[in-house]
């Protein structure tokens, strides 16, 4: 055999052990295509079990609220035969519009977003749907959105709530409007009916507004900032605190502390938190709006679940959100204060009598 003759055989026993040695390599993890192929199939369903699958983005899981709300939602959905898949964003809007596209991605048939910023979160629906997702607001409202569904309570009523509570204690006087986020439309809300309860008593001289200040993601700290500031603007001159929410109330109060006010100056609240029950039957905080969140829960899962197979939601309203009329189930808030606190929050089983009377006398504890 000529040597050219040899180098040619030689070049093509080169070629054919090259490629019997990428077909040995294709061949000796015959399941990784397949397991690709797989993840991108049960991202795109409901699981295998057959199971309807929802994702639940909080805008935050901090607040004792929304702590109850995914317990309840979550417990009520597993009976209605659907897994829940939570996330929360820490007050961050591009955390949670991260952590969505992330839920639409794992196979979701509905999206139930608490929004921490209703504009910022918006486009989310619109890929929601590419993706076959349908998108239910829970308790905030998706702005200039085609959102399916709407659960909450009248947000405004729960404004016209405290405004009336506070101005039944302080029918004249200097007054602050303590609201909550900025980028929350329920505030927004709140603050509309407290203005419908409080603007004719302005108007009529008896209520003077010193001040309306907005405490930006419901922290307790920047509220316990804003009332130090408004109560050194004002010479402590301040009679009632209108205040959209109890964990801002929870700052509020501790300002008012630390100027021997607690008690004197009436102030409001929402969620009927632990710490703020307990601060009603003290005396320290006037009221607080309870939404039983139980019911929201349940109604939220509910709704959901209707969602995901193509059924009636049995809305009973529409709220507008700057694009459309959102389908909506509204629920009714309550107020409560020392009076009735036993036969609305301990009787519902939100807070036990122990944990909300716990820094009071026994001997002044209510009997049941």
């Amino acid at each position: 055999m000529g040597k050219n003759a040899k180098k040619a055989l030689l070049s093509v026993i080169l070629i054919l052990s090259m490629l019997f040695t990428f077909s040995a390599c294709a061949t000796t993890n015959p399941n990784q295509s397949k397991s690709n192929n797989q993840t991108s199939q049960t991202t795109n369903t409901s699981d295998n079990s057959g199971k309807i699958k929802i994702g639940f983005s909080f805008d935050t899981l901090n607040l004792e609220r929304w702590q109850h709300d995914r317990d309840y939602f979550v417990q009520r959905a597993k009976e209605l035969g659907a897994d829940v898949l939570v996330q929360s964003a820490n007050s961050d809007s591009q955390t949670q519009y991260s952590q969505c596209q992330n839920l639409i991605a794992q196979g979701i048939k509905v999206l139930v977003i608490i929004p921490h910023d209703g504009s910022a979160i918006a486009p989310i629906v619109e890929e929601a749907h590419k993706a076959g997702v349908k998108v239910l607001a829970y308790d905030r409202l998706i702005m200039n959105a085609d959102v399916d569904a709407y659960v909450s309570f009248d947000n405004e009523k729960v404004g016209e709530l405290q405004a009336e509570a506070i101005t039944k204690l302080v029918p004249k006087g200097n007054y602050f409007l303590l609201e909550g986020s900025p980028t929350d439309n329920n505030a927004k809300l709140f603050e509309q009916g407290q203005k419908k309860v409080l603007q004719p008593l302005v108007d009529k001289g008896d209520i003077k507004i010193v001040g309306e200040q907005w405490a930006q993601d419901w922290l307790t700290q920047n509220a316990y900032n804003i009332m130090q500031n408004a109560l050194t603007a004002n010479n402590n001159k301040i009679d009632a605190v209108v205040d959209a929410n109890d964990s801002t109330a929870l700052g509020a109060i501790r300002a008012l502390q630390e100027q021997n006010l607690a008690g004197k100056v009436a102030i409001s609240g929402q969620d009927a938190d632990l710490a703020n029950c307990q601060l009603i039957v003290e005396g320290k905080q006037s009221m607080t709006v309870y939404k039983p969140v139980k019911e929201e829960a349940t109604k939220g899962a509910d709704v959901a679940v209707a969602l995901a197979k193509g059924e009636d939601i049995n809305a009973n309203g529409k709220v507008n959100n700057g694009k459309i009329d959102v389908p909506s189930v509204l629920l009714t808030p309550v107020a409560v204060d020392k009076n009735n606190m036993v036969d609305t929050i301990i009787k519902d089983g939100f807070h036990s009598l122990d944990e909300v009377y716990k820094n009071v006398p026994k001997d002044q504890w209510p009997k049941q």
